[in-house]
């Protein structure tokens, strides 16, 4: 049964699904010691700055907190994709995103605030099933989601944790 479920993780997060959104929601993850978002972050953004620059949507959301390594999450996002040419006024800030279920707490907050009703998705392919459990959770109407091209020897961990995080959210009220 855990395989059935890590092959459907698997395939449902490495499917990606291109839809128009009114938002792309990116969630936070390690900052490096330098400030600067970590290669598995960068992965994120990047996937997201793809989707935006191919008009999928016309902002990004990005979600994180002060971390372990003491430094915004949200912010450091909001500086990388202003040093790729998103303009400042399509990025939407949340610093309290310190879960996933946070994250989606807020985006749903952020997004009925400004009449928003639909968005993407853009995380490592382990994480995109959880998230978008979140989101719909959260009231939102998740439209697409796109995975981050970033594979590393980590995700060995990862694939087993979010398979066992899937159920449980799934379980849950």
């Amino acid at each position: 049964m855990f395989l059935l479920a890590t092959t459907a993780l698997l395939l449902t997060g490495l499917h990606d699904k291109l839809a128009p959104a009114d938002v792309i929601v990116v969630p936070g993850n390690t900052i490096l010691p330098d400030g600067t978002p970590s290669p598995r972050l960068q992965a994120r953004l990047d996937a997201a700055l793809t989707q935006f620059q191919a008009h999928r949507a016309p902002r990004i959301l990005v979600s994180g907190a002060t971390g372990k390594e003491g430094f915004d999450e949200a912010a450091s996002m909001v500086r990388y994709l202003q040093s790729r040419g998103v303009p400042a006024g399509a990025i939407i800030e949340d610093n309290q995103g310190w879960t996933t279920d946070a994250t989606a707490r807020n985006a749903a907050l952020l997004m009925r605030t400004h009449g928003w009703k639909t968005a993407m998705v853009a995380t490592q392919y382990f994480h995109v099933p959880r998230f978008r459990l979140a989101l719909e959770r959260a009231g939102i109407v998740v439209s697409g989601n796109v995975h981050a091209p970033y594979f590393e020897l980590r995700d060995l961990y990862s694939v087993p944790r979010e398979t066992v995080g899937y159920a449980v959210y799934f379980m849950r009220p």
